[in-house]
């Protein structure tokens, strides 16, 4: 049980569930069925976050590979290259990465 701000009310874990037994210990189907829907809906939602976090630490791999890969293409192009100018561009592009 937890404490509300300065009340001295107590609060158990399932207040709905208290509130709605009217003394008799037990709840009705329909109160019940309530908080199922209310639990499946919520859980799909936990669900979805899920896949969305998944995707968007597939697609954060994917970026840094090629992040990488255009780095090293890109050393490889200024070792070969006769337009020293660029060379400064691309070191200065490359030590400002964060």
């Amino acid at each position: 049980m937890n404490h509300l701000g300065d009340t001295n009310k107590m609060v158990g874990e399932t207040p709905r569930t208290d509130e709605a037994q009217f003394g008799t210990g037990r709840v009705s189907v329909s109160f019940a069925r309530t908080l199922e829907r209310e639990l499946n809906a919520a859980n799909a939602e936990i669900e979805e976050k899920r896949k969305d976090v998944v995707w968007l630490a597939t697609e954060k791999a994917k970026l840094e590979n090629r992040i990488k890969r255009l780095e090293e293409g890109g050393d490889r192009a200024i070792e070969n290259s006769y337009y020293p100018d660029r060379v400064k561009v691309w070191t200065k592009a490359k030590e400002a990465k964060p």
